[in-house]
């Protein structure tokens, strides 16, 4: 391709992490005083704390700025990569996130509810809660939607708990302790069904790109509770046989939970109970433009079941009677809290004025531009020295993603998929997404256009992917050594994943300075620390 690459370089800055800055005295936010008379009428409010929770020394806090603190954030934004660049993340879409909807779910009205206080108070919440079940029943057939889920594992594991539920009402649950998925299937399936208790039955891939109904004929069985699935499933391929494997296990009396991270290439397409489903999940905080929760949240996993399942669900649930909307907690069949209280609300609030802002017209319009997007990047892509598809004898056509493969560069360079994520990202790429593990084509990608890039953007993603590829082929060392435009060369191998050194806070890291370096812990101890 002949696309013009753009000139990208992340700023470097020596930057110590906030702990390490400040002056003593200096503030951001100066409290008035107490006025006398309320002085008082209160007393001294360290009073009011009890002795056992008052703090003996003074919090171990920078002392700073306001502004100090707002540039130290800003150099820190500006040495990582992230959204700023192409993000195709893969088998999770990946999309932008309206900033109309971060000010909406940033209001008091929202930001300072208290999850007990009496539900007349809280009328407005509890609406865009049974609103956004409404909508989602609506794409999925079902009928009723819980929102406690805190991502896309949590709402498996709802299912696999409600699954249980349901088999143990009937006395079946001793027999039924099977769950049966595909290797292909996201692996919070299996594992949520293994911590519920259940045996788990993987089935492998046949050469169309999804297991043989023969396979799932064979796992099926008096003792199986349930399917667990994506359609399409981790590497992009629908299995057109999926209202057949429905049949099967329920012929058998078990249960059929769709997946529906790869919602994206299907919504407004095909819906979840009219494939005979028993119950689905959504992720709010992807397909729903919603934040992804990449780095720990908050995330939603919005759980809908039939009618049937409907008694075993967390409570509480929503309910609209007449004008008003209440809480029902009186639900003995209940499996029991999933996540505290009504879950993050903010991000169903988010994911609600995304849906209303699209409409059914615009879903169905993000749907066909994230399968278009997918197929017109194929074209590109397997144009590229070294670039595959997987079951490139499939005739189905890929729907929002597919998974590719690098296996012929490394074999041919030496280059693998990780250095050509690194090198990619000197072009102002984020890195590119493998796949989960375990890696079912070796040196696996799988981008996902999604709706929110442009033709231009997706031209440029190949672009750079090709760039990798001529480099690979003629200078493998720039590949190898890369990244060089950014702000961080590579890590050590195993670095991060060394708990001698990896800190998640400033206390911890202080204990761990003082075990492997012999430096005394210091509020200020100059910008040397390696998590900065």
């Amino acid at each position: 391709m002949n696309e013009e690459l753009k000139e990208y370089h992340a700023p470097v800055w020596n930057e110590p992490v906030i702990h390490e800055m400040g002056h003593p005295g200096r503030r951001g936010v100066l409290f008035p005083q107490a006025e006398d008379a309320l002085q008082e009428r209160i007393g001294d409010a360290v009073e009011l704390i009890p002795s056992a929770l008052r703090r003996k020394d003074k919090p171990a806090l920078p002392e700073m700025s306001e502004p100090e603190v707002l540039y130290h954030y800003l150099r820190l934004s500006q040495q990582t990569l992230g959204m700023m660049g192409i993000s195709l993340f893969g088998t999770c879409t990946m999309k932008y996130n309206p900033q109309i909807n971060e000010a909406l779910a940033w209001r008091p009205e929202l930001t300072e509810l208290h999850p007990l206080q009496h539900e007349d108070t809280m009328q407005g919440a509890l609406e865009i809660v049974h609103n956004m079940d409404m909508i989602l029943r609506e794409i999925s057939g079902m009928d009723q939607f819980v929102f406690q889920a805190g991502g896309g594992a949590e709402a498996a594991f709802t299912s696999c708990a409600v699954i249980r539920a349901y088999h143990a009402s009937r006395g079946e649950l001793e027999q039924r302790n099977e769950i049966i998925t595909t290797i292909a299937t996201h692996p919070c399936n299996p594992s949520t069904a293994d911590a519920a208790g259940f045996k788990v039955i993987t089935l492998m891939l046949d050469e169309n790109g999804y297991p043989s109904l023969d396979s799932l004929k064979a796992a099926v069985s008096d003792r199986t509770a349930a399917i667990m699935v994506n359609n399409p499933d981790d590497m992009g391929v629908y299995n057109p046989e999926m209202k057949e494997w429905v049949r099967i296990v329920h012929e058998a009396g078990g249960l059929a939970f769709y997946d529906a991270a790869n919602l994206n290439g299907t919504m407004s397409k095909l819906r979840a109970r009219e494939i005979g489903f028993d119950a689905c999940m959504f992720m709010l905080h992807k397909t729903f433009g919603a934040p992804k929760s990449g780095v720990g949240g908050p995330a939603t996993g919005a759980y809908g079941c039939t009618a049937a399942l409907a008694p075993f669900l967390p409570a509480p649930l929503v309910k609209r009677e007449g004008d008003r909307y209440r809480l029902d907690h009186d639900r003995p069949q209940s499996v029991g809290k999933i996540r505290e209280f009504l879950g993050n609300v903010q991000v169903v609030l988010k994911a609600y004025a995304w849906a209303r802002t699209m409409g059914a017209e615009g879903i169905a319009q993000a749907s066909d531009i994230s399968v278009l997007g997918n197929n017109y990047m194929e074209k590109g892509l397997l144009a590229i020295r070294g670039v595959t598809r997987s079951h490139p004898d499939a005739k189905l056509p890929r729907l929002e993603m597919t998974r590719y493969s690098l296996e012929t560069m490394k074999e041919e360079t030496g280059v693998n998929v990780h250095d050509v994520s690194n090198r990619m990202t000197d072009f102002g790429i984020d890195p590119l997404w493998t796949s989960h593990e375990p890696w079912l084509l070796p040196e696996p990608f799988t981008p996902e256009a999604g709706e929110m890039y442009g033709k231009e953007a997706l031209d440029r993603w190949i672009a750079v992917l090709a760039r990798v590829s001529d480099e690979a082929y003629s200078t493998p060392e720039i590949v190898k050594n890369s990244p060089h435009n950014q702000a961080t060369h590579r890590l050590k191998p195993g670095e991060t994943d060394d708990p001698s050194i990896r800190a998640m806070t400033w206390r911890a890291f202080q204990k761990k300075r003082v075990r492997t370096e012999g430096v005394e812990p210091s509020r200020r101890t100059g910008p040397t620390c390696r998590s900065a």
